[in-house]
Formats: structure tokens, C-alpha cells, sequence
């Protein structure tokens, strides 16, 4: 692990192999553990680099207003990095997209793996789902508190996190009609710990939310350049799997692979054919 300065901030990243160069960005649940699998293959024949977003992981607390897609393109530029395939799960597809935007000539190409697209609203059915498959477990006034910052010296801290973490991601990364046992353990547990160390920075730690472009990216999906990959999970949450569809029929040089039996996160539910599906795609860019 290393850190770099990157607008104001220190954001922690792993780099390894040398060749085009591939940089992994992670899902709102998580952090860079997500890509261990994926960092480790690619970097036999790529410049690799996974990183944690800013109040992710090893990286500092956002302290100030900022945006995740400019952090990740000053990462790049921190580590002179020109032009590179970038990879996303979840919000982190979202910001990998709000950066091809912004700087389509260093955008080589996107993966989007059961993307977010920022600044589309979610349906009242996703919203009511979250109430109460997640939001039920810990009462009002405590999440109230949490969503703060001020949660540190609460007693019902560490049950809430438990609670909380488990429920979101046996709803999300499982998916909806699905329970842990249908996810590898050590992916289940994996996201579980990810999920609930952000979750303790969020709760404990007053912050600032990062800020959308003036034109949010949902609008503007169109103006995508950059030859796009979609993968869709199959048992996702339904309006996460539209918003996967949305991405494959609006960005114009976009094709989307359905994964079956497949939940929110197919680099940790299915590493190896999730690697395999990204590698042929890798190859396809190289070779034009």
C-alpha cells in the first residue's frame, strides 16, 4: 500500500505489473479489498492500480466538498498516468463514467459492473425496499444520529453496525430473492467487514458527501466516447439491473453481458469469469 496527495486529500492505492494500464474502482459498500482477485490476474500483463475512495478504506475522511470522479482522474494524473481502462462496480461505475466525461481523451475504454449512474433518482419501489429490508433494522432516531456523525459513544453502536451491514448486503449483494448461502463465504464475508468499516466512518465521523458534475452523467450518457463493457447480475436488486440496461442502450459504443445467478458484486461472487469476461474485452481495445 501506498498513499499519494490527490486534490487535497491522501488516498490509498496499490499499484502493481506494467503494460496499458487498468485502474480498479470500487462500489459504495466497499473499498479496494473488492478487487483482490482482479488486481492480482490483470497484473501479470497490465499496469494495475486499485485504490481506496476518499473516506473508503485506508484514505482520509472528506472533510471538505469534493468529487470522486476528479479524485480519481488526479489520481491518475498523480501517478502520470495518460490514458486507462477503468473498471467500476456499483457508485464506483458511476464515477468511472462521470470521468469519461470529463476527460474522455484519457479513458480508454469502461467496465461497468452493476453500475449506479449519479444523479438518476431511484424509484419509489428501490427506495421502499431499503426502508425495509435495511433502514428497519436500527430505529429512527439512532439512524438519525448516525447519519450525523455522531454516533461514537452510542451503546448500541457495534449491534447496529452488525445489523445494519448484514441486512444491506444479504439485500444487495446476495441479491433480493437470495440469502449468504448462495454467495461463496469468503465473499460474503468479505463484504460484510467492508461494508460495516465504511459504515463506521460514516457513522462516527462527521463528513461531507461528494458533489455531482452541473450536468449529472445520467443526462449526458450519450456523449459516452469511450468502448464500454456492461455487466449485469442477474439476482441484483431489479432497479439496479435497469440501471444496467439503461448504460447498455444510451452510451453508443456499449454491450452488456448478463451474468445468471449473479448478485451485485460479480468480482467477488464470480472472480474468475468476471477477470475472464475483462480480459477479453482488455483485448479487444489493444487490439484496434
Amino acid at each position: 500500500m501506498a498513499f499519494v496527495s490527490v486534490n487535497g486529500t491522501r488516498l490509498a492505492y496499490d499499484e502493481a505489473g506494467a503494460g496499458p494500464a487498468v485502474v480498479l474502482v470500487h462500489g459504495d459498500l466497499a473499498d479496494r479489498r473488492t478487487w483482490d482477485d482482479q488486481f492480482d490476474a490483470l497484473a501479470t500483463d497490465h499496469r494495475t492500480v486499485r485504490y481506496d475512495r476518499r473516506g473508503h478504506g485506508d484514505s482520509e475522511t472528506p472533510v471538505e466538498p469534493f468529487s470522486h470522479h476528479q479524485d480519481l482522474l488526479g489520481l491518475m494524473k498523480a501517478l502520470e498516468i495518460e490514458e486507462a481502462v477503468l473498471i467500476g462496480n456499483s457508485g464506483g461505475g458511476g464515477h468511472a463514467v462521470e470521468a469519461a466525461l470529463a476527460a474522455p481523451d484519457r479513458v480508454a475504454g469502461l467496465v461497468l459492473a452493476c453500475a449506479g449512474v449519479p444523479g438518476l433518482p431511484w424509484p419509489d419501489s428501490f427506495i421502499e425496499q431499503a426502508r425495509a429490508r435495511v433502514g428497519s433494522t436500527v430505529p429512527d432516531e439512532r439512524r438519525a444520529r448516525y447519519r450525523s456523525g455522531g454516533g461514537a459513544d452510542m451503546p448500541e453502536l457495534e449491534a447496529d453496525l452488525d445489523a445494519y451491514a448484514t441486512a444491506h448486503i444479504r439485500w444487495m449483494v446476495a441479491g433480493p430473492d437470495r440469502t449468504e448461502h448462495d454467495l461463496p463465504q469468503e465473499a460474503w464475508d468479505l463484504s460484510v467487514a467492508m461494508f460495516r468499516d465504511r459504515l463506521r466512518r460514516e457513522w462516527t465521523e462527521p463528513q461531507h458527501a461528494g458533489t455531482l458534475p452541473e450536468r449529472p452523467a445520467h443526462e449526458r450518457l450519450g456523449e459516452v466516447l469511450a468502448p464500454t463493457l456492461v455487466v449485469n447480475g442477474q439476482s441484483d436488486v431489479p432497479e439496479i439491473q435497469e440501471v444496467s440496461r439503461l448504460l447498455g442502450s444510451r452510451v453508443p459504443n456499449a454491450r452488456i453481458v448478463e451474468l445468471p445467478a449473479t448478485g451485485h458484486a460479480p468480482q467477488l461472487e464470480r472472480p474468475a469469469e468476471f477477470t475472464a469476461l475483462v480480459r477479453g474485452f482488455l483485448g479487444e481495445i489493444e487490439a484496434r
